[in-house]
């Protein structure tokens, strides 16, 4: 069996010689030493501000939508995890779909900009499939009607942009480190924002709202990563490179395998970017194609995902409008399997039965 994505695991023997640390001071939650640990080592590699690290990737988008006081309305992109605009309205505000690039699968900051209004508190921006957004023409639109920016950057881990990491971009940005993600803890994410400020805030929100044991500085939830959580991203980071390196030559090759099909799109990845090659998403001609292709691959035990779909404007729940362009892409996309151990022979095995339905 071949499904979309697979969790890289190293040896169980690594892991369990991390979290002995934990296990021998009997200390396996609230801000052990190695979320500590786990903090401090992906801020220096990525030279990030600041991080905070989360239990789930979801949390940090709520706790950011509470730490910026957003109210009213919240522009955010129907093509996207469900979680972006749960978020949303989780948090009592309203989602507003803007409509996305042909190209990129990203918020199309023109859309933007016509959705804005008296109401409009923030824009949360989606990096689709680790993609950067429009960074500067979404921050220009932020400084021009002063409202925030929250990034999903949950696929982003390890991109950057002009020379950044991701991460430093808005006012907030959020990561899911889900075991599907290129960097992992099994169940975990984390808070980025370059304010200082701002991250005191983030801090006690995602620790009860507390200021020492005995006094509360206001509202929180309890967001923490535990220690077994950090001793899996600990056991995992170190393999970071050696495995962008193994997704890079895979994605590269499934592409020089499928560029001629003139039936299929590709996604174009934004200039100045390093990518982290999370997910190879193909577009097809119709519908109809898509799932010839995929019930194809499922007779072969291959199980790729549609991801995004359906488009969120269309859960009747979010209300929202028509979305012409991501509406179109969520019916014909399929994310083929990426990840580590698929071998070369895999890929190619792959590809020969997209290319023969089509």
């Amino acid at each position: 069996m071949i499904n979309v994505t697979k969790s890289f695991l190293p040896d169980q023997a690594e892991y369990n010689a991390i979290l002995k640390l934990s296990w021998d001071k009997a200390w396996v939650t609230n801000r052990g030493e190695l979320v500590k640990q786990l903090e401090e080592k992906i801020k220096t590699k990525f030279k990030i501000t600041n991080i905070i690290a989360t239990t789930n990737g979801t949390l940090p988008l709520q706790i950011a939508i509470k730490a910026l006081d957003l109210k009213g309305e919240i522009i955010t992109t129907p093509f996207s995890y469900i979680a972006t605009s749960s978020c949303i309205a989780w948090e009592s505000c309203t989602p507003v779909f803007a409509d996305i690039e042909v190209d990129t699968f990203n918020i199309d900051p023109l859309q933007i900009e016509a959705k804005i209004n008296d109401k409009t508190t923030a824009i949360i921006a989606t990096h689709v499939f680790g993609n950067p957004c429009n960074i500067d023409a979404i921050a220009q639109l932020a400084k021009k009607y002063n409202i925030k920016v929250i990034y999903d950057a949950a696929h982003a881990f390890g991109v950057t942009y002009k020379d950044n990491s991701i991460f430093e971009y808005g006012e907030v940005s959020t990561c899911s480190f889900h075991a599907t993600k290129i960097f992992h803890t099994g169940e975990g994410g984390a808070l980025f924002t370059k304010d200082n400020a701002l991250n005191d805030k983030l801090y006690y929100h995602h620790n009860f709202g507390h200021d020492g044991p005995e006094h509360f500085h206001g509202i929180g939830i309890n967001a923490k990563m535990s220690e077994f959580q950090a001793a899996m991203g600990l056991t995992v980071l170190p393999y970071f490179d050696k495995i962008i390196a193994r997704r890079e030559l895979l994605y590269r090759l499934y592409y020089d395998l499928l560029k001629e099909n003139e039936d299929l799109q590709f996604q174009k990845i934004l200039d100045n970017t390093v990518y982290n090659y999370a997910y190879f998403p193909l577009v097809f001609k119709s519908e109809e194609q898509l799932h010839k292709v995929k019930n194809a691959l499922n007779e072969n035990q291959i199980f790729p995902r549609r991801y995004f779909y359906p488009s969120l404007n269309t859960i009747p729940y979010l209300k929202g409008e028509l979305m012409e362009i991501s509406e179109s892409i969520s019916k014909r996309i399929l994310c083929l399997p990426l990840y580590y151990d698929l071998t070369e022979e895999e890929v190619k095995h792959i590809t020969q039965i997209v290319k023969k339905q089509i």
